[in-house]
């Protein structure tokens, strides 16, 4: 093998770098030194709902084995991916999206993320989701995709991503295995230039016979204006049931 090639790092990258090479050096010491108490002071970075006053609890003895870190404290991932930036940063780029034309791009501050997270939290409290809940996401690669997994953080609902190259046998067993009522997809995607055809995956996953399924709520997404087969009562589309939710959700504890 050749020896590897060190590229100098730039001055002007270095200047704005959080950490240089010293203060790496120092902090894994006292990482290595007091996992506890070096974790204990960064675990104040985030915003917690309720402070944690138990920083690590581990046990590798095979009769009780866990790993706990600040098991105590209570917090929201939306929240602290969103909101505690909107005072000083709201205008700032929060995502970068590239389609799969790579004329087609975006680039979404954290208010505007806000507001799309919001609206798409209160869709799904509008469909009856809510805190424990399973949601299973079959999505293309779009900002929808975001903003889902960040709302259902917010209402407290838990999310299952699954692969949207996947079939809809695969699909329907993660549905069932995960006891999922909500399922959120598009009504294609665009991969490679090719069309993959979700929503007609997700109406062939629940009706599959060897796994059927309790969904009772479909939210599709408009990704290419495709013209999808809808059922009534359980099939929705996105845009036209966020134009009715207000921009605004409380994050759950």
């Amino acid at each position: 093998m050749s020896d590897p090639v060190i590229i100098p790092v730039p001055k002007e990258w270095a200047e704005r770098a959080y950490v240089d090479d010293v203060k790496y050096h120092a902090m894994h010491a006292s990482a290595s030194n007091d996992p506890e108490a070096f974790w204990g002071v960064h675990g104040q970075r985030l915003d917690w709902i309720k402070p944690y006053t138990k920083v690590k609890d581990t046990s590798f003895n095979e009769a009780d084995f866990h790993i706990r870190w600040y098991e105590d404290g209570i917090l929201n991932v939306s929240a602290n991916c969103i909101d505690r930036h909107l005072a000083t940063r709201g205008d700032q780029t929060a995502i970068i999206w590239e389609g799969d034309d790579p004329s087609q791009s975006r680039a979404i501050t954290y208010r505007e993320l806000h507001t799309q997270v919001c609206k798409f939290a209160n869709v799904l409290k509008a469909r009856g989701v809510k805190k424990g809940d399973r949601v299973t996401i079959y999505m293309p690669m779009i900002p929808e995709a975001a903003y889902a997994m960040l709302a259902c953080a917010r209402i407290g609902a838990i999310h299952s991503v699954v692969f949207g190259g996947f079939s809809p046998e695969s699909l329907a067993s993660r549905i069932k295995d995960c006891e999922s009522r909500c399922v959120i997809t598009a009504d294609e995607g665009v991969r490679g230039g090719k069309i993959i055809p979700l929503k007609h995956n997700v109406d062939e996953a629940l009706t599959h016979a060897h796994t059927p399924t309790d969904v009772n709520t479909v939210i599709v997404v408009t990704r290419t204006g495709a013209g999808v087969p809808m059922t009534g009562g359980r099939d929705v589309v996105y845009e036209d049931e966020a134009a009715k939710v207000s921009a605004d959700c409380p994050q759950s504890r």
